[in-house]
């Protein structure tokens, strides 16, 4: 089975050091490489091509969203998670438009993080619930913006996002509601296209923000 490459990208010597030697631990990751700043990552994903980037949303040399929507832009295949920790609530939409497939927080458990690496390997986006749950404080003092058309969600359209909205990936949402993941995974894209959202995080976010409208 070929192995799936990861690229760190952090600023602080000791979480590459120790994400490097989390992820040694799975033979199906590989570590390619783990960066310091933008410039480095960008030379490692000419060299390497990796299918996740962990970054840092904070870098010394630039911003972690400025390289998450570079490495999306040029690189589409490779899939961003973004760790965040208390206080960058402010960037974390910013970081959803820029192509960010999940967020993790920095204190999060090893099992979170894998959760993340492997919901972006199939392609899906995670979003840490703690990330969530402040998200939604954060978009009460700067609104979400939804279209003012209303919005036509079908009953289980709705229960698919909610269960989204918390962090659940297709597989754990087929589980939960009894449907195979293929179903799930056209109940989500029917979602973004109703919605006009770019992704998964973008839809929780949303979810988030409107649960009265998820519950009629």
């Amino acid at each position: 089975m070929e192995r799936v490459k990861v690229l760190i990208v952090d600023d602080h010597e000791v979480v590459r050091y120790g994400l490097s030697l989390l992820f040694q631990q799975y033979d199906h990751l590989e570590v390619v490489g783990a960066a310091k700043n933008l410039e480095e990552a960008m030379q490692l994903m000419e060299q390497y091509r990796p299918k996740v980037v962990i970054m840092d949303v904070r870098l010394k040399d630039s911003s972690g969203i400025q390289g998450c929507a570079e490495i999306t832009s040029r690189y589409p295949g490779t899939s961003v998670i973004m760790l965040t920790s208390f206080g960058d609530d402010d960037v974390v939409l910013e970081s959803i438009r820029a192509g960010a497939k999940g967020f993790v927080m920095k204190d999060a458990g090893n099992l979170e993080l894998l959760k993340a690496v492997e919901a972006a390997i199939r392609g899906e986006s995670m979003l840490d619930p703690t990330v969530t749950g402040r998200l939604l404080e954060h978009l009460r003092r700067s609104p979400w913006e939804i279209p003012e058309e209303k919005v036509k969600l079908t009953k289980q359209e709705k229960r698919v996002l909610a269960l989204l909205a918390e962090g659940m990936t297709n597989k754990e949402i087929a589980r939960e509601i009894f449907l195979s993941e293929k179903t799930v995974r056209n109940y989500v894209s029917n979602i973004l296209s109703k919605l006009n959202l770019s992704n998964r995080a973008e839809a929780a976010v949303w979810a988030t923000k409107n649960r009265m409208y998820l519950r009629q």
